[in-house]
């Protein structure tokens, strides 16, 4: 990590189809300036991002293309709470 790069910045995208995912799939991870482009390409897209330090962490530890672990189902299902809130907020 370069000097330049925030330290406690981490982002996190997650993917799930439940035709074919057994769990949601970490397709993008990283800290710093690759967390920031992380959110910059969601916000772009216009996918909804939910802002959680501990979530980003603890999630940043999985491998992208791995599937979320039972152990974290917990905070997936807190995130997937709070997405479905922001998207019916926007939604009107």
């Amino acid at each position: 990590m370069s000097r330049s790069e925030p330290r406690n910045s981490a982002a996190v995208a997650l993917k799930y189809n439940p035709e074919k995912d057994y769990s949601p799939i970490v397709v993008a991870a990283g800290h710093g300036h690759s967390a920031e482009r992380i959110i910059a390409l969601a916000d772009e897209s216009g996918v909804p991002v939910y802002r959680d330090d501990s979530a980003a962490a603890v999630l940043t530890m999985l491998d992208v293309g791995q599937g979320v672990p039972p152990e974290m189902y917990s905070v997936v299902a807190a995130i997937y709470v709070e997405v479905m809130k922001l998207a019916k907020q926007c939604n009107g």
